[in-house]
């Protein structure tokens, strides 16, 4: 099993974002990318760094329009006299239809949820290539590989077609499902970090050709607030086609446990071809967010109960943030799902 990775993927590096109307520093660091990366090696996978597949991966989700944003706004945002060292959007439409702004701090606006995604010169590049990652992942596992794992940084799963929000830009589990969906007819995405991904559900939402699960802290009083509730089920030809499962704050091993053999059964009747894995390693109890609590152990039975599909995976890093247990978590996931996943040979073919 491979892990794919590109250090140029690390430039990226936010200087803060406000959380309760404080400025703080941002957690989304490169030191992220180290630890996982050496825990991705601990647990035995070979490194490979993703072949450059320009902006095609990005635009089998992204909007033209949302793309051209990202990759000029950090240098239009300069000319503006006093502007931010990075793009920080200070204007929240309440609507999105009709007319485009044509200035910089409109657009900022109408592409960005939140304070939590600010741009900078190495941001779009970074993000590029954490889409590479995604994209390269999936062809490993179209190609015949059991699994891969795209160390996905900057994360992707709170991006929309067209909004960047909690330190995302490209939403990296849809592109690998998009890449997954040239081979098989149907694809079933598991999101597991304990935010929910809002930006992956919104993508696929009217779609019946991907199945969007979801386990998350409650968004009632936590992050993204506006989505993840249970009676959010797809709409038009969506409908019945995602599914969330909220959890009380601070769940353990087995309410998070009990919680997935729920998501694994709705994953298991839609029947899909392939798996994508939103692998967020932020419900671990010792985690900053301390959203849930999550342990060690019961990451090897998390990565154990998902092998046991014995289905063709990518696995995309989502959230997971610097602290004691990180790395253990990863190799834990990973040994605990290597050592259930079988898969039947040529699946993909």
């Amino acid at each position: 099993m491979k892990v794919i990775f590109d250090a140029a993927q690390k430039r990226h590096y936010p200087g803060f974002f406000l959380t309760s109307g404080a400025r703080a520093a941002n957690p989304e660091t490169p030191a992220r990318a180290d630890i996982l990366l050496s825990a991705a090696r601990d647990a035995g996978l070979t490194p490979e760094v993703p072949p450059d597949l320009g902006l095609a991966p990005a635009a089998s989700i992204h909007t033209p329009e949302y793309l051209a944003f990202l990759e000029g706004i950090f240098a239009r945002w300069q000319r503006i006299e006093g502007a931010s060292d990075e793009v920080i959007p200070n204007i929240h439409p309440d609507r999105r239809g009709g007319a485009y702004p044509l200035s910089a701090v409109g657009q900022a606006g109408y592409h960005m949820t939140d304070t939590s995604c600010p741009i900078g010169a190495e941001t779009f590049p970074a993000a590029l290539r954490s889409a590479h990652a995604a994209a390269h992942a999936a062809d490993l596992v179209r190609q015949g590989d059991d699994a891969a794992y795209a160390l996905c940084r900057p994360p992707g799963h709170h991006a929309f077609k067209d909004l960047a929000g909690g330190f995302c830009y490209l939403n990296n589990a849809a592109i690998a499902a998009q890449a997954l969906r040239c081979t098989v007819p149907r694809v079933a995405i598991l999101d597991i970090d304990v935010h929910h991904g809002n930006g992956t559900q919104g993508v696929f939402y009217d779609r019946a050709d991907v199945l969007t699960v979801s386990l998350h802290a409650d968004p009632t009083r936590f992050y993204p607030f506006f989505w993840g509730h249970a009676d959010e089920r797809g709409e038009g030809a969506g409908l019945g086609y995602n599914f969330n499962l909220p959890l009380v704050r601070k769940t353990g091993d087995e309410g998070f446990l009990a919680a997935l053999d729920r998501a694994l059964a709705r994953i298991a009747a839609f029947c899909p071809g392939a798996l994508v894995i939103a692998l967020g390693l932020d419900a671990y109890e010792g985690d900053p967010f301390a959203g849930l609590s999550v342990s060690t152990p019961g990451f090897r039975r998390i990565g154990g109960k998902i092998g046991e599909l014995a289905l063709p995976t990518v696995l995309v890093q989502e959230g997971g943030y610097v602290c004691e247990g990180l790395g253990c978590n990863l190799t834990a996931f990973l040994d605990g799902f290597r050592a259930s996943h079988r898969v039947a040979e040529g699946a993909l073919a």
